[in-house]
């Protein structure tokens, strides 16, 4: 069997992914395949206008279930045994649609909220639908885990999109602090709702959590733009990664001892309210 995208391009989550059930582990890698597709187009090298029309191919395929492709395929049985609204994928395709131009340029927190949402957060909502979760609560903590994930993702890769031409934030150490802050409030925010999400999938969120912020704590003992320049990729190591996962063991026993009462979710005052039904897609 051929290696899944997860194990290939997501170390953070394929670790967390062990202690899924299996089953479970395969329906996610699935929902990552797909959504690696539609990544790969933005991101491969070659012609912009070539890659567009791969995007609009591609897209189109998935629209009309075309289902000669397996990635499409298993996407469409996802979304009908677990109810996935298909504008939580629309939302997706705009998102990474919106990379597919020479120049990208986002000029305030808003626009890499939305980009964020789009790109990420559909995957964490899709995820959690996946693993069952009811509560909207959670669902929306999904999407906070997915943006928070996300802006991680832009803090670190700084210099690599600008090699892109893409400048999702300034090339400046205190705005990469700034946008890791703010990641930090959504990692913080959807903590407490993963309590509602079912025990057998509980812990590897947590592990999930834990090892991804970890890439943005480890950005921050930079100190300065220097550093930061030098660093290479930054990542977790296995050892790190073990770490974490043993502190992800506190976190689980600690959300046995936390109160349901409704949880207040960032994002239902955040910017990306105010331009995506979340309703609509939860």
């Amino acid at each position: 069997m051929p290696e899944s995208y997860l194990s290939i391009y997501a170390k953070s989550f394929n670790w967390a992914g062990f202690f899924l059930p299996r089953k479970t582990y395969k329906k996610c890698s699935d929902l990552y395949d797909f959504c690696r597709v539609i990544d790969n187009i933005a991101d491969d090298e070659g012609e912009l206008e070539i890659k567009k029309l791969k995007f609009l191919e591609f897209k189109k395929s998935f629209f009309n279930k075309d289902l000669s492709s397996e990635k499409i395929k298993n996407m469409w049985e996802l979304v009908n045994e677990f109810s996935i609204s298909v504008k939580i994928i629309e939302d997706l395709f705009d998102g990474v649609e919106g990379d597919l131009k020479y120049k990208v340029q986002f000029n305030n927190k808003k626009e890499l909220l939305i980009y964020s949402y789009k790109v990420a957060g559909t995957v964490g909502l899709m995820m959690a639908k996946i693993l069952k979760v009811n509560s909207k609560d959670a669902l929306l903590a999904a999407i906070e885990l997915g943006v928070a994930m996300q802006l991680t993702n832009i803090a670190r890769d700084v210099v690599e999109d600008r090699n892109k031409n893409r400048k999702y934030i300034e090339h400046d150490f205190q705005k990469i602090r700034q946008t890791l802050k703010v990641a930090d409030e959504y990692y913080i925010s959807a903590f407490k709702a993963i309590k509602t999400i079912p025990a057998n999938s509980r812990f590897a969120i947590l592990v999930a959590r834990r090892v991804y912020r970890e890439i943005g704590h480890k950005i921050l003992r930079k100190k300065n733009l220097e550093d930061y320049n030098n660093s290479g990729k930054i990542y977790v190591t296995k050892i790190g990664k073990i770490k974490q996962t043993i502190f992800s063991v506190f976190d689980f026993i600690h959300l046995l001892f936390v109160k349901s009462e409704r949880h207040s979710n960032i994002i239902e005052n955040s910017e990306i309210k105010s331009e995506i039904n979340l309703n609509e897609r939860i």
